[in-house]
């Protein structure tokens, strides 16, 4: 019984370390900061080490004791070594990612890369006023173009459109409504206050990352098999 609930703890602090890794070194996690919340991670590492020498030292067994010491030292070893690679162990969890998740985009500096897809497209995990939208890069789009779903995912208002602007897409003409969108992330970049427009119902099956996005980027390059976008400073 013992021994699980030290391989439970054991699992949960290394789940920290992964969390600490793939949250990206931002401000907080919760409502803690995040050298707090290393912090408390190592201190709970501590604290059932320390328990772990009480209990063995009370049943007298000093080798138990000893290997425990071993353990949560190198736990704690783990979570500090961790907490301050943690940018390093991200891009490259990001690469990874890239390779194996179509649309992850792998951010290292001011630049994204995005892998294709199997269908041969380059599909895009983006996120607009902060909501998940599933995206597919169309360079022949002069603008960004969301699906309605897309639209009410990210809280536009949906009743009020004017639908005055004529496009082509996959179906033939249709018309498009057009809109700014406070906020556009993809990977580590951000762009705000970005021209797009919204498809009529039934008109668009995937929502389109065009130019008025692109534009807006230091530079965007296809290369081989790799989309690459670098943002300005």
């Amino acid at each position: 019984m013992r021994n699980r609930l030290l391989l439970i703890l054991l699992l949960g602090l290394l789940l920290a370390l992964a969390f600490l890794v793939l949250h990206g070194g931002g401000a907080t996690i919760g409502d803690l900061p995040t050298q707090k919340f290393s912090s408390l991670a190592v201190k709970i590492a501590l604290a059932v080490f320390a328990a772990a020498m009480l209990l063995a030292l009370f049943r007298e067994r000093i080798s138990k004791a000893i290997l425990a010491a071993l353990i949560w030292t190198a736990v704690a070893l783990i979570l500090l070594i961790g907490y301050a690679y943690r940018l390093e162990l991200r891009e490259v969890s990001d690469r990874v990612l890239a390779e194996l998740v179509p649309g992850w985009a792998a951010t290292h500096g001011r630049t994204v890369d995005i892998a294709r897809s199997r269908g041969g497209d380059f599909s895009v995990n983006a996120q607009i006023n902060g909501a998940r939208v599933a995206m597919v890069l169309d360079s022949g789009a002069s603008a960004v173009v969301l699906t309605q779903e897309a639209a009410k995912a990210a809280g536009l208002p949906l009743e009020v459109l004017d639908y005055s602007v004529s496009v082509d897409t996959a179906n033939g003409r249709a018309r498009a409504a057009p809109v700014t969108l406070d906020r556009l992330v993809v990977g580590g970049i951000v762009e705000r206050s970005v021209p797009a427009l919204i498809a009529q119902p039934g008109q668009l099956k995937t929502s389109l990352l065009g130019m008025s996005f692109l534009n807006r980027l230091q530079s965007w390059e296809v290369r081989g098999d790799k989309l690459m976008m670098r943002s300005y400073p």
